[in-house]
């Protein structure tokens, strides 16, 4: 059956160059290099986006006057120039608007200055109070009790045809405003 030597394995000719071998080492290293990008190009881009362009505060409109009824505290929301397509809901940056008399107002970041925590307004007891950690604000976003260091950001504002104008843009933090 078995009759002489084994035959020879036999070598690919010259102008053949490329094996299996060859083929699935170069898609092994292609598909790694794709994935390494995939991973690296935001996570690069995010860690040196800063370096690139500073957002510049904008002056954004927050509505009517007679949204906001004098002495009162009222929820609203601004979209952020800034925003992105994919941001969706996140575009939307809610702030506390407080209407004193007349044209006068003072407008708040909703984010406590102790950790960021969304804080809520209490009208019986006229106190921002932060749900996290037990921070408390007095009306006038001053720090009244708890772990917050300062009080609330403040937003530059300004009314002009009617309208309230806050100076904004980008979410206020510890890292933009301290």
């Amino acid at each position: 059956m078995n009759e002489g030597k084994p035959k020879e394995p036999t070598q690919p000719e010259e102008g053949d160059k490329s094996s299996r071998r060859d083929f699935l080492l170069k898609l092994g290293v292609g598909l790694n290099v794709a994935a390494g990008a995939m991973v690296g190009i935001p996570v690069v881009g995010y860690v040196f986006s800063s370096f690139i362009k500073k957002p510049e505060l904008q002056w954004i409109g927050l509505g009517k006057l007679g949204s906001f009824p004098e002495e009162e505290t009222t929820l609203a929301k601004y979209k952020n120039p800034f925003h992105r397509p994919w941001d969706g809901e996140t575009a939307d940056i809610p702030c506390w608007v407080r209407r004193l008399k007349g044209e006068s107002f003072q407008v708040f970041a909703i984010n406590c200055a102790h950790l960021g925590c969304p804080v809520r307004w209490f009208a019986e007891s006229k106190l921002f109070l932060c749900p996290c950690h037990g921070g408390a604000y007095y009306q006038d976003g001053s720090r009244a009790a708890g772990p917050p260091p300062r009080g609330l950001f403040e937003y530059e504002t300004k009314v002009e045809d009617g309208q309230l104008w806050i100076k904004g843009g980008v979410l206020p933090t510890l890292a933009n405003n301290p």
